[in-house]
């Protein structure tokens, strides 16, 4: 097997070298008459979501032009990487999703007009996307988005609500206790945690990737966020408070590690619902 290592499954990070890119996904040179920099191919890495299925999905994003798209699911192996699963489509974007079987997998994405991408490589040891604790309450059948939280709560300049900032006051007593320096809540990083949970709690789906096919590095950069050396995120669903979210986090290990990494120095915490429905909760770290 030729390509390095991820993380387990379940979580989603990136230990970025030299210009920062997306964390799992890859993007293509702009070809075909396409301007450069706006037509891409991207690839998420393949993972574990929380009914114990393996996904990965791929997308043509920013093309003005339709293409045939195809996203193969590889095994890596000794030998030759088998295929385990493909999918194709016309219409922009392909998800796979498959049983789970131990194993390292990766995924790699082209299009008829000669754009490519491929995943980083994980060990996937078929746990959960997450470990909520809490039992979610039936999301409402009324429609409509989750309600503006404030980005404000305190005195001038502090960052979120009083319940995101008091998982971080919890996230900081914790690394106090393994030695690591506390984080700080980055407006940045915070919008696009916020932005995750509310975009998970209004469509009814619970993932890293979001929908539209974008990565947890997708969101970070969108948010604004530059630079960065190392990146992670958690997600959780239906705790109903901090400590209750906290509690679920620190009893998994891969979350756990997330929270205990003493490299990261900011985070952004994002806590959002639609409704009376189940809270949804992010975490998304970096190193600056």
């Amino acid at each position: 097997m030729r390509r390095p290592l991820g993380v387990l499954a379940g979580l989603v990070s990136l230990a970025a070298l030299g210009t920062p890119t997306p964390a799992d996904a890859a993007t293509a040179a702009a070809a075909g008459g396409e301007a450069a920099g706006r037509c891409r191919v991207t690839v998420a890495t393949p993972r574990v979501n929380d009914t114990a299925q393996i996904v990965s999905s791929a997308a043509r994003q920013g093309c003005r032009t339709d293409a045939l798209l195809r996203v193969r699911l590889k095994r890596a192996v000794p030998g030759a990487d088998p295929v385990v699963k493909s999918g194709a489509t016309r219409s922009g974007s392909v998800a796979l999703t498959l049983p789970c079987a131990p194993g390292v997998y990766y995924a790699v994405a082209t299009d008829h007009r000669g754009r490519g991408a491929t995943s980083r490589a994980v060990r996937l040891t078929c746990a959960p996307a997450s470990t909520p604790t809490a039992t979610p309450r039936p999301t409402p059948t009324a429609t409509g988005t989750p309600a503006p939280q404030p980005t404000a709560t305190g005195p001038a300049g502090t960052v979120g609500t009083a319940e995101e900032n008091e998982v971080l006051r919890l996230v900081n007593a914790e690394r106090a206790k393994g030695g690591c320096r506390p984080l700080k809540h980055d407006a940045q990083l915070r919008a696009a945690a916020y932005g995750h949970s509310a975009d998970m709690a209004a469509k009814g789906y619970f993932d890293h990737t979001s929908q539209d096919g974008r990565s947890f590095m997708d969101r970070i950069r969108a948010a604004g966020f530059t630079g960065g050396t190392a990146f992670a995120e958690n997600i959780a669903k239906g705790q109903a408070t901090p400590a209750a979210v906290m509690n679920s986090w620190m009893n998994s290990s891969g979350h756990r590690a997330n929270i205990m990494n003493c490299r990261y120095t900011v985070i952004g915490v994002g806590a959002a619902r639609k409704g009376q429905g189940p809270l949804h909760w992010t975490q998304d770290f970096a190193a600056r």
